[in-house]
């Protein structure tokens, strides 16, 4: 195990609400698959209302990569099929029958399969969407060899989900999970654990990966930081990454020849009265797990994390990727002298109000942006809490004038929008930073395809 590498820039945020460390399991027949979580994807369905599935069964595929599919997370029938402006579709919602068919995919040992072969099994299952890569967190390119892949065992993000509580008894699943993608690599698979907190045997325990150790505040916990610090991205070069419930999802394919979509979801938030984890699938609608446990006041509902989760509706359906739902209070207020008070219970990162004095105490945080939109101005706040070695306000201005080469030059290849999160957090000009980033990386895919 090699020694602890320390993040020293960063910012952690506590917030109230997180949930207690016990899991409940959810009823709910409601799940939805969503195209908009994928980003890079045109998607050509595969099933019309009415359709009776199975756990397994293709929804729709990617029109420009048609090996690529998107499957049902239970088996029931489609129920709607909702498009947006356009014709674009929005979401495949499927009612569950309660009976968890799968399709038999055939179990396998991986570690005896041809790669060609355990592709296949992949492919043909939908699990593949789970394996994304750097550059651009798209989801990967079967047909490329990554130089490594990368898989971050703990989150550092506002009101994270604790993955050792998540993967408790999973051992066997996510050591298979890891034998297949080492098939898939000649490069190593890095694990990486939390340096300041007692890990699970499941993760310490796992044969053929290098364990690296991470110490810091928030974005310690991102994959792209961990990439940066250990084998950071050239041009032309691909790095691979998934999440532990990926893998999961992925060895009890090879256990047991079947997609289980299972996910263990945190619901958090300072709006929601008891916070808590709930057992479900993939895709599970939002209403059933915030049923009669939140607060009266208006509501922002947040799949993901603060930072850089995706505003949903109240009857909306979790993403894809996410193991966390957020509800926070809506910030839709006018704040009159709102500088020229003392602010004890606001949070600030420049130490702008006497708050900064009280280090361990939490906050009831919400949408409301104090201020309006103005010029991005150079601060040398942003490299407080950005722990690459890049410029990040020198990257943002080569984005935002669209030159391919500066680009390239500060590090394009080496970030996604959620390591920009906290700059977005901190900055004073009320940018849509995180925006700017995925423009930015959205127009490198598209020079360099």
């Amino acid at each position: 195990m090699s020694n602890v590498i320390k993040i020293k820039k960063g910012l952690n945020i506590n917030l109230i609400g997180e949930a207690e460390k016990t899991i409940k399991e959810l009823s709910t027949d409601q799940f939805a698959i969503k195209p908009t979580d994928f980003i890079g994807v045109f998607p050509k369905l595969l099933v019309k209302e009415g359709d009776v599935v199975k756990a397994g069964s293709p929804l729709f595929m990617d029109k420009y990569r048609d090996n690529i599919l998107f499957s049902s997370p239970v088996s029931g029938k489609v129920r709607e099929i909702k498009r947006g402006a356009k014709r674009v579709l929005l979401e495949v919602k499927i009612e569950s029958d309660g009976k968890s068919e799968s399709i038999d995919l055939g179990a396998g040992d991986p570690l005896k399969m041809k790669r060609e072969d355990v592709l296949d099994k992949l492919l043909k299952s939908g699990v593949w969407p789970f394996i994304r890569q750097r550059p651009y967190s798209v989801i990967a390119n079967p047909a490329d060899q990554p130089k490594s892949i990368f898989i971050s065992t703990f989150d550092t993000a506002p009101l994270a989900p604790d993955n050792d509580l998540i993967v408790h008894g999973q051992g066997e699943a996510f050591q298979k999970g890891l034998d297949v993608l080492s098939t898939l690599t000649k490069g190593k698979i890095h694990l990486n654990i939390d340096a300041s907190a007692t890990q699970s045997k499941v993760f310490t325990n796992s044969k053929g990966v290098q364990i690296n150790k991470f110490s810091g505040p928030h974005p310690a916990g991102n994959v792209g930081v961990q990439i940066n610090k250990i084998d950071p991205i050239n041009k032309g070069e691909v790095v691979w990454y998934l999440y532990p419930q990926d893998v999961i999802i992925i060895g009890k394919l090879f256990l047991t020849g079947s997609y289980d979509s299972t996910r263990i979801v945190a619901l958090t938030g300072s709006e929601v009265l008891k916070p808590t984890y709930y057992k479900t699938n993939v895709g599970a609608n939002l209403e059933s797990l915030v049923k009669n446990n939140l607060t009266s006041v208006e509501k922002r509902f947040i799949s993901g994390n603060v930072l850089t989760g995706t505003k949903i509706d109240p009857d909306g359906y979790v993403g894809f990727y996410s193991s966390q739902i957020t509800v926070i209070k809506e910030g839709n207020y006018h704040e009159f002298l709102g500088w020229a008070l003392p602010g004890f219970d606001k949070f600030s990162f420049s130490r702008s109000f006497p708050s900064f004095l009280f280090s361990k105490r939490k906050y009831s945080l919400d949408t409301n942006l104090h201020g309006g939109e103005r010029a991005l101005v150079m601060t040398g706040q942003f490299e407080k809490v950005f722990p690459f070695d890049i410029y990040p306000m020198q990257l943002l201005k080569a984005i935002m004038a669209e030159n391919i080469d500066q680009m390239e030059q500060l590090g394009i290849y080496e970030i996604d929008e959620e390591d920009f999160a906290l700059c977005e957090v901190i900055d004073t000009s009320k940018t849509n930073i995180q925006e700017i980033v995925r423009k930015g990386l959205d127009l490198m895919r598209k020079e360099m395809s």
